[in-house]
């Protein structure tokens, strides 16, 4: 049996699926549209609701375990290795980062200067890598969870930092959809959890939304970056003027 997390993916799929929304399951189980969202996510609705928004949708709870299951197939972050080949490849790179944003082939193709044939083969390696399963036609599967991570320190992030991070930071963060937050402060350990739990939970949002709008148009989209960041740290100036511990 799929665990709780993989059953509320899958409603989550069917939702969006069916195009029912978190106001139509709020009226059908009696709460408050800002309740259901929170629930979903955080990945605490309960047994029975579950089970009665399946109802809602038409579909008996076993169907939607046998898709949970359908979906464990999935990797949650790459190894070591596979993360060293694709930064090694700007191309392989580029459509790893393409098939993230759920972009077709043919949408790669008008956006950027590659060959069918190329990106026929790109494909085909990301399909090595177990990134993707592709199917017929040159279409693909996305076999990423919606916990999928880059390894910390792993060669992505070594990547990110040394060619993008001072590009992606090159802006005022002042224009439209954009945003930087910087807030100094001491919490302690219950805090400092919670603090982690909800930025989690936003990155998890972000992929959802990703997964949402995928079937769009690319007209109608914008490739958006989000880097979510938190860690106990002290401008190093400020570090030079402690307080000398007596001895």
């Amino acid at each position: 049996m799929a665990n709780s997390t993989a059953l509320l993916d899958a409603l989550k799929r069917e939702l969006r699926a069916r195009k029912v929304t978190y106001a139509r399951v709020a009226e059908h189980l009696q709460l408050s549209e800002a309740s259901v969202k929170r629930l979903f996510a955080q990945n605490d609705l309960s047994l029975p609701r579950i089970d009665a928004t399946c109802a809602l949708l038409g579909i008996e709870f076993t169907d939607l375990a046998a898709a949970a299951v359908a979906r464990t197939n999935v990797i949650s972050q790459m190894t070591l290795e596979q993360e060293q080949e694709l930064v090694e490849d700007p191309k392989l790179m580029l459509v790893a980062c393409a098939v993230l944003s759920y972009w077709t082939m043919d949408h790669i193709l008008a956006h950027y200067d590659l060959t069918r044939a190329e990106c026929i083969e790109l494909l085909a390696r990301l399909d090595r890598l177990k990134l993707i399963e592709l199917q017929p036609n040159n279409r693909y599967r996305l076999r990423t969870s919606a916990a999928f991570r880059w390894i910390p320190d792993g060669p992505f992030q070594q990547q990110f930092r040394k060619y993008a991070q001072m590009d992606y930071f090159q802006s005022h963060f002042n224009g439209e959809n954009e945003l930087m937050v910087q807030v100094f402060g001491s919490l302690a350990a219950p805090s400092r959890a919670a603090l982690l739990a909800r930025l989690k939970n936003v990155a998890h949002e972000f992929t959802e939304m990703n997964q949402q709008d995928g079937p769009l148009p690319l007209q109608e989209k914008s490739s958006m970056t989000l880097v979510l960041a938190v860690r106990p740290w002290e401008p190093r100036n400020l570090r030079a003027l402690r307080r000398k511990a007596k001895r």
